[in-house]
């Protein structure tokens, strides 16, 4: 049977083919005493059928031994019985029915790792970093992470009580209906002359998607254009597929990105191809805590190869491969094999993609103006040598105050009202058209 890569930090997951690492033999004295161990399940699971108070589902609890067993050895391994098999199939896809939010488990209790955009759970106010630790009234401590993603599926429509946790609040209830996920991994829009790129997921869309999106700005922009914004904030990740081909379309050349599973010598790297579609113009990559796998792969390489800086705070960390190999009956398991380094031999398991710039998002509010009075408009103020009459106003008059446009601010040194809440991007757009002016003042 065929194994499956994947790289995700959630229980939302994507596929990727790629061989699955050869075993190591195990001497003859570890097989014997687990031959000892086998013999010892058998017989606890016999007791279970014979004595226990009422007769138990003998396949759920084969399930649930063999899910025990998977689940013991890290966050992101367990078991999946056929339903759950094909409906993570139908998700890979890029459509699937729930809240949509990606999710891992930390200590018993549900991490949101991001909300995905425009589904119910990001409209509901759900944030990366959200416990959540009931679900309709009922507690998810002592579910697998398996388990609870089923209670948070069903009926489009119908609604969830999802109790959450959040930093050093008050525990409150959000109620979120479920709808059809429509996962849109890649968008993007031109923020005056720079060009914006925001990835939400790595599905077999997600490289595609992003050079038309570079075409389409390039156009768009024309000869004004200085440099990119390329998002991955609360990107979970998804095909390591994806990420190299998408690291790929920014770099020209060197390593992209190395796997390395159980043996020292069973080492996959792949590495850049000559071409980059922004032209060289800057790039910088946007991320935070919710950023993982995938995400910290394209960071990472654009990082150590200073082919963009990256601003935000530090990445989720998820720095492990999982292989799903299919097993008897239908169901699959979700095993961990690999673990994956940075061109510069860097491992980011717990440790993240530190930012070159760290910037905390925070909340801007446009601070009300004295008045609108300027050198201009003082009586008996002196010309402008250089003489700029259509932009003179009649001396000793105020100037009236400029008419506010639908979504934009009464001052001009004010940012767009559209992007008053996103303190990142507006950082990084500072960045990109400092390094511009930069560089068009070094030629």
């Amino acid at each position: 049977m065929t194994p499956f890569r994947l790289l995700s930090a959630t229980a939302i997951l994507a596929l990727l083919a790629l061989p699955a690492p050869a075993q190591d033999k195990a001497p003859a004295t570890d097989k014997s005493e687990l031959y000892q161990q086998l013999n010892l399940f058998g017989d606890v699971l016999e007791r279970i059928r014979r004595d226990y108070v009422e007769p138990p589902d003998e396949k759920q609890l084969i399930e649930n031994a063999i899910n025990g067993m998977l689940t013991a050895l890290d966050p992101h391994s367990s078991y999946m019985n056929p339903k759950t098999f094909r409906d993570m199939q139908t998700q890979t896809r890029g459509e699937f029915g729930g809240l949509g939010i990606e999710v891992t488990m930390e200590n018993g209790i549900i991490k949101v790792v991001s909300p995905i955009d425009d589904t119910p759970a990001a409209k509901a106010g759900l944030q990366a970093g959200d416990l959540i630790f009931a679900l309709d009234g009922e507690p998810v401590q002592g579910l697998t992470l398996q388990e609870a993603v089923e209670r948070m599926r069903g009926k489009v429509g119908t609604p969830l009580k999802v109790s959450i946790r959040r930093g050093t609040r008050d525990p409150f209830d959000v109620t979120i209906v479920r709808d059809i996920i429509k996962v849109r991994s890649v968008r993007h829009r031109l923020e005056g002359d720079v060009g914006y790129v925001r990835v939400t997921s790595f599905t077999d869309q997600s490289t595609p998607g992003v050079i038309d999106a570079v075409e389409k700005i390039k156009k768009e922009a024309g000869t004004k254009l200085k440099g990119y914004v390329l998002d991955l904030r609360n990107n979970p990740g998804g095909l390591l597929d994806q990420a190299i081909s998408i690291s790929d379309a920014f770099l020209d050349k060197g390593e992209i990105v190395s796997v390395k599973a159980r043996k020292a010598e069973d080492v996959q790297r792949w590495n850049a191809k000559p071409g980059d579609i922004t032209g060289g113009l800057p790039v910088v990559v946007l991320v935070n805590g919710g950023s993982a796998s995938a995400s910290e792969i394209v960071a990472g390489a654009l990082q150590d190869h200073r082919r963009a800086v990256v601003l935000g705070t530090r990445t989720f960390g998820k720095g492990s491969v999982q292989t799903i190999m299919q097993v008897a009956g239908g169901g699959a398991i979700r095993l961990t094999t690999a673990l994956y380094f940075t061109p510069s031999g860097r491992s980011i398991q717990k440790e993240g993609i530190k930012p070159d710039i760290e910037v905390e998002q925070a909340k801007i509010e446009t601070l009300q103006q004295r008045s609108g009075v300027r050198e201009e408009n003082l009586r008996r103020s002196i010309a402008n040598p250089s003489g700029r009459p259509e932009e003179r106003k009649e001396e000793g008059k105020p100037a009236d105050p400029p008419r506010a446009q639908p979504g934009q601010p009464t001052d001009p040194d004010d940012p767009p009202r559209e992007q008053a809440a996103d303190y990142q991007l507006l950082r990084a757009l500072d960045l990109i058209r400092g390094i511009a002016l930069y560089n068009a003042r070094a030629n």
